[in-house]
């Protein structure tokens, strides 16, 4: 089996490379596990050498997803797994209309009708997210059934991607799956333009003895998940028998709802005996104003029903990043 990981140089996408490459196997569209020997991380731009982690089976391709031509030649098997990653995210979305609908639309709608084109109903997961929910009359809690009222170009394209996955598998075209994420934490690096950046950064920056810019209140509230627990539920939602899904092929991922405030005391518990760099407030009305459309409460219960992960607590979230990321005692 060949895996097509678009987005598949950044750090999720890496993450989930090495885990499929480890597990060795994915159910095909038959439902049969299937052993994998090739996989294939598309992003527009790539790492000049393999990653460590990374075996031979897995190879870098550089290009632009709102390219078809590019995008086309990446389907060339029969039996392909898609798992569609690649994104302009919720800050970089608002700066620039046209490169959000290029990218997370127009880029969508090739890789479905490469997908289409192999005629064998390949299993395809689409990285959505909980930035589809929005607008005035958005409950305090949403779960799968919520109207959608996005209020960010990235919420629009991801809830048309959630839509032209359900069609496209209602017509036989794919097996597909949404995966409606939470806010991903935390993330080593240096900050993307998502304006959910700052909730990796307010750990990652002063666990590195370095200030952290916190751009909104202590008293807003996101709901997250760690890093490990979304590549985990990445591979399940892939596994899971698609029937169970039934019409309706977007799973919001389980979340924790975490408050700006819980989380700076959740890195003063698990830091230790570390000298932490300061968290500071500058408030950004930009970010605010994303931040404050999205909702603060998740309700996962069809997730976990369906066998979906769920983080333990935001202490075992910060523990991990650390003992996969901080050096020094």
């Amino acid at each position: 089996m060949k895996v097509l990981i678009t987005g598949g140089a950044g750090f999720i996408g890496q993450l989930l490379a090495r885990a499929i490459l480890t597990r060795g196997t994915l159910a095909d569209h038959d439902g049969a596990q299937t052993a994998i020997d090739e996989v294939v991380l598309f992003d527009q731009a790539v790492p000049a050498s393999r990653p460590s982690g990374l075996d031979p089976r897995a190879r870098f391709v550089a290009g632009e997803i709102a390219d078809a031509d590019i995008v086309r030649p990446l389907l060339d098997r029969s039996d392909m797994a898609v798992f569609h990653l690649a994104s302009v995210v919720s800050g970089g979305g608002e700066k620039d209309f046209d490169l959000a609908i290029n990218v997370n639309l127009h880029g969508h709608l090739h890789l479905l009708e490469a997908a289409r084109a192999l005629k064998s109903k390949p299993r395809y997961v689409f990285a959505s997210s909980i930035a589809v929910f929005g607008g005035a009359a958005m409950a305090p809690r949403v779960g799968d059934f919520a109207k959608q009222t996005p209020q960010t170009t990235y919420g629009i394209t991801k809830s048309i991607g959630e839509l032209l996955v359900n069609d496209y598998t209602r017509k036989g075209y794919i097996d597909g799956r949404s995966a409606r994420l939470p806010t991903v934490i935390i993330r080593p690096g240096k900050p993307n333009a998502a304006a959910s950046s700052f909730a990796s950064g307010m750990f990652r920056e002063p666990l590195n003895g370095e200030d952290s810019i916190l751009p909104v209140g202590p008293d807003a509230v996101m709901p997250l998940s760690g890093y490990r627990t979304i590549v985990e539920n990445f591979i399940r939602l892939h596994e899971l028998d698609g029937q169970k899904l039934g019409d309706d092929r977007a799973v919001g991922f389980p979340a924790l709802d975490v408050s700006v405030r819980e989380m700076a005391a959740s890195l003063q518990r698990t830091a230790g005996n570390r000298r932490l760099g300061k968290i500071i407030e500058q408030r950004d009305p930009v970010i605010e104003r994303i931040v404050a459309s999205w909702p603060t409460g998740t309700e996962s219960q069809r997730a976990l029903d369906l066998g979906l992960a769920q983080d333990q607590d935001i202490d075992s979230i910060v523990k991990t990043y650390i003992a996969d990321h901080v050096a020094g005692p």
